[in-house]
This record gives C-alpha cells, structure tokens and sequence, in this order.
C-alpha cells in the first residue's frame, strides 16, 4: 500500500513559525514533524511514499530528497497553489496508482500503528468501502469533534461524535470525479459515501496530537526531549 502525506499546507495557525518554514519541517524533540511520521511509516513496511508540497516546497525536497536516508522511497506532487485535502490528493492520482491507499497529514504525531488498517485497505481493493478513517477522542480544541462511529460505519450525524485523526484510506475511485488542479475539501467527497455506509472507521485510544499551532508544538517537544531523557 502507498501512503501519501499531506505538506502542501501554508499553516496558518502556526504563523510566525511558517512564514520561514513550511510546517511540515517544524521540529519537536529535535526532530521535523514528517520525519516523525515517515520514520513510523517505514517501521510499519510502508515505505513508498508521495509527499504533496506547494508552501516552501523547495525546502522538504531538499530536507527529505528521495527519502532514500530514511529508508523509503519518496514522489513529489508539487502544487502551484494548494488545493484542499481532496483536490491534492486528486491531483496526486497519477503517482498513488489504482489500489487503495493510506492518507496523513503532515502535522499529526501520533502513536497509531498504520499495520492495522491493510484490513481496511483489503475492504476497499474488495469494492465492500470506498474510504476508512482513524477517530480520536475530542481534543480541548475541538470539543464538539467531526463525525458518530456506529458498528464501524461513519455518520455525520449522531452522538457520541469523535475527531477525525487526519489518518485514512481511501479508494482511488473516490477521486475520479474530482478535475485535476481544482480545489476540493474532503468533505464533499466523503459525505455522499457516509450516506451509502461507505465509509468505515475505527477508534484509535493512543497518543495523538494535532500539532497545528506554536503552542502545542511547543507541548510537544517538551514531551519528546522529556521521554528522550528517561530513556
């Protein structure tokens, strides 16, 4: 299974720190947040890998390069201006190929073991879902979360409602409608499936941080640099 992660994001919240540097190589516990992820992406046997880039675009290719010093193998889908959740990924069809894939973005740390969703991704390549995605309890920030989880079906309606993790898979024939170059959340894509009970979930209880602004980056990096020093 590929895995495509999103870094093509300008990072609003996390300005002053993005206007230098694209979001993606902000550092927590010494280390820039994709390198976190690519790490545990390798460790987990997925190792090819697409990388949507428009904000500072130049500064992760250079940073990361053919991710060969990480051990996989990384493609860039390079965007003019970036394009939403769904239209980047709409516009990376042509490196992602015709199976199922694994989508995350750039600025989630997380303990989520990505081995645990080929089962998911066999559903999909089966035709049974067109998409399958990682919940998390609601966060400070995002008290009233994003969608219900009922008998492994997502619904927008519905309680008790989790956050979404920013962690899925997805059927490249979600896409097809999608004109490469255009913009398009991934709402407007994932709401008629959840109508048809075609988007499956699961509730993942571990660590998760959604690193979107200088405050919680800097939470984390003291967890890190604090764990580092235990160990």
């Amino acid at each position: 299974m590929k895995a495509m992660i999103l870094a093509a994001g300008r990072g609003e919240r996390m300005r002053p720190l993005t206007d230098r540097a694209p979001k993606a190589l902000l550092e927590a516990g010494g280390k820039p947040l994709i390198v976190h992820l690519i790490e545990r992406l390798a460790r987990a046997g997925l190792s090819d890998l697409v990388v949507n880039v428009s904000h500072f675009a130049e500064q992760i290719e250079q940073r990361l390069g053919d991710g060969t010093a990480l051990g996989v193998r990384i493609a860039y889908s390079r965007e003019e201006a970036a394009l939403e959740t769904g239209g980047g990924i709409a516009y990376a069809m042509p490196l992602l190929g015709d199976s199922p894939f694994l989508v995350i973005n750039s600025d989630v740390y997380s303990d989520f073991d990505f081995r645990r969703l080929e089962p998911a991704a066999a559903a999909l390549a089966r035709g049974a879902l067109d998409a399958h995605l990682v919940l998390v309890d609601n966060p400070a920030h995002h008290l009233d979360g994003d969608f219900a989880l009922r008998k492994g079906c997502l619904s927008s309606d519905g309680a008790p409602r989790l956050t979404f993790s920013g962690i899925g898979v997805y059927s490249p024939g979600m896409f097809a409608t999608v004109k490469r170059g255009t913009r398009c959340p991934l709402i407007a894509l994932l709401a008629p499936s959840m109508a048809r009970a075609r988007v499956g979930g699961e509730h993942h209880r571990g660590t998760w941080v959604d690193v979107g602004t200088p405050e919680r980056l800097d939470e984390l990096d003291r967890r890190l640099r604090a764990a580092k020093d235990r160990c």
